[in-house]
């Protein structure tokens, strides 16, 4: 349901203002609001900002900003440096056949087999650094999506009306999970100074990177299947942490904002929106809403998508006459439109608080989406390489 907390309140006596930028007409899970209470609580938390996408996480509130005297590894997460990256592409609109683009990227489903450590030498990261996972999307929420710019702001820069893109949202995969799982003790904070600080610092400025280079070899890895050229309009990552001369600020699924534009991910069945933050705002924390945020949580889809074969054949359509690629049926569900809150919704909400103004509508064409099964498989065979890497110093 929504929510009308007053903009700036804190939860408790001694605790850290929370900056909310939502209005009552966006839903926000009771829960989401009992994290947000409990981060501002934590020891040398400054400031915290909320956005129309937040929603309950596993270890803290996901579409949130967060100031700190401390490192807080769980308020970044597993998926370090995950963000939204946008290409534009150089095929014209009237030469795309859906059908043929849809097997086409079905390509994305198996490992990339360029040249990783030369890609990653020229990222400055070592050259052996996770490649087995390098250039691939993942499961979840992450995807790979071409759209069309359907409408455009006059004057505004980025991609030209009716213009096909791509959106990539993906993230650092094992090397940031191995990353993670290095700081499992983290949870009461690491000093930024100290050895472990330090050490989770550098191994999480790699990961941030490797993520980077991640959404483009997919980019690349599309485009090359799709027979076209691309460039990169604008990189947005959500789940980091920044020094800054005020403290730590960690970003849980939240873009930075410090940026010319910012893509803003709808749900499959929705538009997504190109932003230009306004950036005038420091309660804000340079930060932005990255989606529409999550409605359901994805144990409680199982009843309320794809109850039916044909419900789960519509899944595979959407109402723009889009295709979706997803050979996982629990992941179909999951993923569903109707467990994301409106994005529309979400950009009236920034555009009222004065962060941002939405410069370009981009509609969904063909989503691709990895299967889950991949990934349990990709986590197994990390911590089979974990295993070996620890006998072989022992």
């Amino acid at each position: 349901m929504g929510t009308s907390h007053e903009d700036g309140a804190a939860p408790a006596i001694g605790a850290a203002p929370i900056h909310r930028f939502y209005s009552s007409a966006s839903w926000i899970e009771g829960t989401a609001e009992d994290q947000l209470g409990i981060v501002a609580a934590m020891a040398g938390v400054s400031q915290v900002a909320a956005f129309p996408d937040l929603h309950p996480g596993k270890y803290g509130p996901v579409g949130s900003a967060i100031l700190a005297e401390r490192i807080y590894p769980q308020l970044i997460g597993n998926d370090i440096g995950c963000g939204m990256s946008l290409f534009a592409l150089d095929l014209p609109h009237r030469k795309l056949r859906l059908d043929k683009a849809a097997q086409k990227l079905r390509a994305l489903e198996g490992a990339w087999s360029g040249n990783a450590a030369a890609r990653l030498k020229a990222e400055d990261l070592p050259a052996g650094l996770h490649t087995q996972a390098l250039g691939t999307i993942g499961g979840g929420n992450h995807f790979c999506e071409l759209q069309m710019v359907e409408t455009l702001a006059a004057g505004a820069a980025g991609p030209n009306k009716g213009e096909l893109v791509l959106l990539v949202h993906s993230g650092s995969r094992s090397l940031g999970m191995a990353v993670f799982g290095t700081v499992l003790d983290g949870f009461s904070g690491l000093e930024a100074d100290a050895a472990s600080g330090r050490a989770y610092l550098e191994a999480h400025d790699q990961a941030v990177r490797w993520a980077a280079l991640n959404r483009a070899l997919i980019a690349e890895r599309a485009a090359e299947t799709l027979r076209c050229d691309f460039r990169l309009v604008c990189d947005a990552p959500h789940n980091l942490v920044e020094a800054r001369p005020d403290g730590l600020l960690h970003r849980k699924g939240a873009a930075k904002a410090d940026l010319p534009l910012v893509p803003l991910a709808g749900s499959r069945d929705a538009v997504s929106y190109l932003l230009k933050p306004a950036g005038d705002k420091p309660e804000a924390l340079s930060s932005l809403a990255h989606g529409a945020g999550r409605k359901y949580d994805r144990r409680s889809m199982t009843g309320r998508a794809g109850v039916t074969r044909s419900d789960r054949q519509a899944l595979t359509r959407t109402s723009f006459g889009g295709l979706v690629i997803c050979e996982d049926r629990q992941l179909l569900i999951d993923e569903a439109p109707n467990a994301y809150k409106d994005p529309a919704q979400v950009v009236k909400d920034l555009a009222a608080a004065g962060l941002a103004e939405a410069v370009a509508t981009l509609k969904p064409l063909l989503t691709f989406k990895k299967a889950e099964a991949e990934q349990r498989e990709m986590a197994r065979q990390d911590k089979r390489q974990r295993l070996k890497e620890r006998r072989a110093a022992r």
